[in-house]
């Protein structure tokens, strides 16, 4: 080959490089799962990996003459773009301690151990970078591998329908409502759960800012319990890592079957 052959050859390829990385940075806004209890309906780019890490996150309750601290470190999500609407999800949590203590009678109790595997596939299905009104369908299962009095010990599974619409030019509806199969606390067999989160965002400049409410009905035949919170999250992006988001939230109990307060702070970073 010569000269002319090999200038060209090189023109061809940078040309190329040039291209995948204006359509790389033509791709969609970077979309974040964390904070809140909700789901975003946003779908990644094919072929982009993102992933999401609780740093720390910590519950505590008290009432009926217990206090328990639920604090969790390392709760991972990995999420891989498969086509153009549709994503994969894998979730863990490294590990977890729940300490129980009987203020009566000062007897104390701790678990230790990691939590259950998630899978999930999410699929769009009205515009999948999240922009303007907003749908996707969430399936998901949990396998049990999680320990004993922290993970479900059983297979369990639902779907979650997370929706985005804006309501002006500054602030944005969030819902995620969400139905399951939950094994019953016995280990005899299944029955429903469901609830989900709705929202309201705004963003000024690099830092996101949501109010949402939460609730979840479990249906289990030993008795239903209902639980929902109060949640304020904060999310900042750095002017100059627009593929990476600092987070933190607080969730405040509304009932007694939920924590009084919640606190968790992480991270997210687009590759």
């Amino acid at each position: 080959m010569g000269k002319a052959g090999i200038a060209r050859v090189v023109g061809l390829t940078a040309l190329s490089w040039v291209a995948a990385a204006q359509a790389q940075d033509a791709g969609r806004d970077f979309c974040a799962d964390r904070p809140g209890k909700g789901s975003p309906p946003c779908v990644l780019d094919a072929g982009r990996f993102q992933a999401e890490l609780g740093v720390a996150d910590g519950a505590w309750s008290r009432g009926g003459g217990v206090s328990t601290d639920d604090t969790a470190f390392g709760a991972m999500e990995l999420r891989l773009g498969l086509t153009s609407t549709l994503e994969g999800q894998v979730s863990w949590t490294a590990h977890e301690r729940i300490r129980q203590k009987d203020r009566t009678s000062n007897e104390v109790s701790m678990i230790n151990g990691v939590g259950d595997l998630g899978l999930a596939l999410r699929w769009s299905l009205k515009n999948p970078a999240g922009d303007g009104v907003s749908a996707a369908l969430q399936p998901f299962v949990t396998a049990p591998t999680g320990a004993e009095g922290i993970g479900g010990d059983a297979w369990q599974g639902g779907v979650i329908v997370p929706i985005s619409l804006p309501l002006n030019a500054a602030w944005s509806l969030a819902l995620s409502p969400e139905l399951d199969v939950r094994a019953d606390a016995d280990g005899s067999g299944r029955h429903a759960g469901f609830g989900g989160a709705v929202g309201v965002g705004r963003s000024f400049g690099p830092v996101a800012l949501g109010v949402e409410l939460w609730a979840d009905r479990d249906e289990d035949p030993s008795g239903h319990v209902t639980s929902a919170s109060f949640d304020l999250t904060a999310g900042w992006t750095p002017a100059s890592a627009k593929d990476l988001q600092l987070d933190a939230s607080a969730y405040v109990g509304l009932n007694s079957d939920t924590p009084d307060l919640e606190v968790a702070v992480g991270l997210a970073k687009r590759f």
